[in-house]
């Protein structure tokens, strides 16, 4: 063993005790403010510690109006107000104790945050990453080759930004219900999905990883689109969201020592995980930072260093904070319309609805498919292949083929935001004077004015 193995060792242990000597208090409560929880964390400081935190939070489906941070020296101190994702006051039992576990011993934390993800934990599925170049239809070959191979699509999730496509599935073996780790079944899934990703235009770059074990979703989107450079592409997104560009700024404070980096935006939920997992995947420790998100816009400012504790140092090396800052907020971004699919779980059902997607001319920019028992609750953003407005006799057609009980429109802003925030930027809001007529039309409105 190697004398800087062991420094590594030494400190670990270290690091392990000062937490078991000071472990993190997080207090919840509800009288200081009228219209948020209150939710406060020390803790012993840790690299890592905020996102551990902020990823808590957002596997709670939490908004979080307003922040402050910070992290200086060898203690750490966060205040988060925050509301569920309607807009209430949160009930102060189990949110203390879930924080708490997530920084406890880095052990005790990845079990807590396993469970956090929402889906099956570690033995009971096998995970597929997928990165490659995006296209109408590639979501529906995807799924069609795990059908063929008597895969169960259990969750997964789907991103697409600056022509790129990043997902996250996790399957089980059809015949058995368990993950699959047999080497040759891994093989051929790696292999078959690898084919479809290259296709005829993406020789290099496609990637396939398949792994029995757990990993969180979106922390593992935002890394993998993060190395596959999809920051460093032209934006070939719509009018409408370069209209909505977010407004990044950096400078140095020379006499503190910071890189100060703000961020303007409109607010949506889950914007402080995204900045704050791109900042700490890009190797930058958070010290302070002050979060505002109470209106249609939200202002973010993070004071900044590299782990050797020095502030960014030049002009390239700005610029590229900024343009992986710009892609993490919009990779989430959901372009096109709202799609709802609740139905007994079957195995190809997926498939099904891809393939019937893709015959209709849609092509889907984002998905979240999750499975609760035995029904599944998926929501796809779909957008025209041709790249004109989706028509509402597309959709009505795709409604009629799949059921029109179980497939509904879903408005954006129903969908990820509370009652509050109906009035921020979202897709559905951009569309909304054409969408609600076109709601109507479907019968899913009973009024249009």
């Amino acid at each position: 063993m190697d004398c800087w193995t062991s420094s590594l060792r030494v400190d670990d242990e270290y690091e392990k005790l000062v937490l078991r000597m000071n472990p993190p208090r997080v207090t919840v409560e509800n009288s200081s403010s009228r219209k948020a929880t209150l939710i406060k964390v020390d803790s012993t400081n840790k690299r890592g510690s905020l996102l551990e935190v902020v990823q808590v939070l957002n596997d709670m489906d939490l908004i979080i109006r307003r922040a402050y941070i910070s992290s200086d020296g060898e203690w750490f101190m966060d205040v988060f107000h925050v509301t569920d994702k309607h807009g209430n006051k949160l009930s102060e039992n189990d949110v203390a104790e879930r924080i708490q576990q997530s920084l406890g011993p880095r052990a005790r934390s990845f079990r807590s945050l396993r469970r956090s993800v929402g889906v099956q934990a570690a033995p009971e599925h096998t995970t597929i990453e997928l990165t490659g170049r995006d296209r109408p239809g590639l979501l529906s070959e995807v799924f069609a080759v795990l059908t063929d191979l008597k895969c169960n699509v259990v969750a997964a999730e789907v991103w697409t930004h600056n022509s790129r496509m990043a997902s996250v599935v996790y399957i089980t073996s059809e015949a058995t219900g368990l993950p699959i780790d047999d080497p040759d079944t891994l093989s051929k899934i790696k292999q078959l999905l690898l084919h479809v990703l290259k296709g005829h235009r993406d020789k290099r770059s496609a990637n396939t990883v398949v792994s029995v074990g757990s990993t969180h979703k979106e922390r593992r989107l935002h890394q993998m689109m993060y190395a596959d450079r999809d920051y460093d592409m032209n934006d070939t997104v719509g009018s409408a969201s370069k209209r909505c560009k977010p407004l990044v700024t950096i400078e140095n404070v020379s006499d503190k020592g910071y890189t100060v980096v703000n961020l303007r935006c409109p607010d949506r939920p889950k914007l402080l995980f995204d900045t704050v997992c791109t900042l700490t995947d890009m190797q930058y420790v958070v010290y302070h930072a002050t979060v505002i998100a109470e209106g249609p816009e939200a202002h973010l400012e993070y004071y900044i260093r590299h782990m050797d504790g020095n502030p960014i140092s030049s002009d390239a090396e700005r610029q590229r904070v900024v343009n992986c800052l710009e892609a993490a907020i919009k990779r989430r971004a959901s372009e096109g319309i709202s799609l709802e699919l609740r139905c007994e779980d079957r195995v190809g059902l997926l498939s099904d609805v891809t393939r019937i997607f893709r015959e209709n001319g849609l092509s889907v920019t984002r998905a979240e498919v999750t499975t609760r028992g035995s029904q599944a609750a998926n929501i796809f953003y779909v957008i025209d292949t041709s790249g004109n407005p989706v028509k509402s006799e597309t959709i009505e057609a795709v409604r009629q083929e799949i059921g029109q009980t179980i497939l509904r429109v879903k408005d954006e802003a129903d969908s990820n935001s509370s009652p509050q925030e109906s009035g921020r930027f979202s897709l559905g809001n951009l569309f909304r004077s054409r969408s609600e007529k076109f709601l109507y039309q479907l019968g899913l409105l009973k009024s249009y004015s």
